[in-house]
């Protein structure tokens, strides 16, 4: 088996609330291989959203270990931190966060742009990404003249344009109708497999959780693996 792009080990993050210390993570430990799908399932609360943002470098543990690509993360300081989040990390949301004065060709160039590639290497990795989800005809449209799922397959061409290591996705087709939501997450599921980059999804959609590889729900703060079997 390859070496894991992204190791978790006794993650632990709380927060103060109401004059209460809530603990959302207690020891978390969790492995995701190259071009695996692995789904996290919870309530609302549950602290899905601190694991990925922990995971995805945007926010700091209060102990434990985070290794992408083996590389320790624990004493990388905030450049090096956003260095590693913009070259191995791409990051979906619920809301697609589109430039609405972008069209959806530079919404997807602007991070290459960001890392150093050319304007004509930017666009050129955009558009074949945005052809891929069936965009061809949609790369002069900003983002209001895009549908919801068109808007999000822009968001997810934009996540995938740096070529990285892992993708992180927050509810990426909760903002979607149920029809919508399975084309979406199929159009992620594809572009994940076909480039061989690993996810990490947090989602409520049992139904979508079912085509993952691996499904793992937050309980008082740890992981506990699923079967859907």
């Amino acid at each position: 088996m390859s070496d894991p792009v992204l190791s978790l080990r006794g993650l632990e993050r709380s927060y103060l609330s109401g004059g209460r210390t809530l603990e959302v993570l207690r020891g978390v430990d969790l492995d995701v291989y190259p071009g695996e799908l692995v789904g996290l399932i919870g309530p609302s609360g549950s602290g899905k959203s601190s694991l990925l943002h922990a995971a995805g470098l945007l926010e700091k543990p209060d102990a434990g270990l985070i290794a992408i690509d083996g590389r320790n993360c624990a004493k990388l300081n905030e450049t090096a931190r956003t260095r590693l989040r913009l070259g191995h990390i791409g990051f979906v949301y619920q809301f697609h966060h589109l430039l609405p004065e972008f069209s959806a060709l530079d919404n997807v160039a602007l991070p290459q742009r960001i890392a150093g590639k050319s304007k004509g290497q930017a666009r050129a990795r955009a558009q074949a990404l945005l052809e891929q989800l069936g965009l061809g005809q949609r790369l002069t449209h900003q983002p209001a003249q895009l549908s919801g799922g068109e808007q999000q397959r822009v968001a997810f061409a934009r996540a995938l344009a740096n070529d990285p290591l892992i993708v992180m996705a927050d509810e990426p087709t909760g903002n979607l109708d149920p029809h919508t939501s399975a084309a979406v997450f199929d159009n992620l599921h594809q572009l994940c497999r076909s480039h061989g980059v690993a996810a990490l999804i947090a989602t409520h959609n049992l139904e979508l959780a079912r085509h993952m590889d691996r499904v793992f729900s937050l309980v008082d703060g740890r992981l506990v693996q699923q079967s859907f079997s």
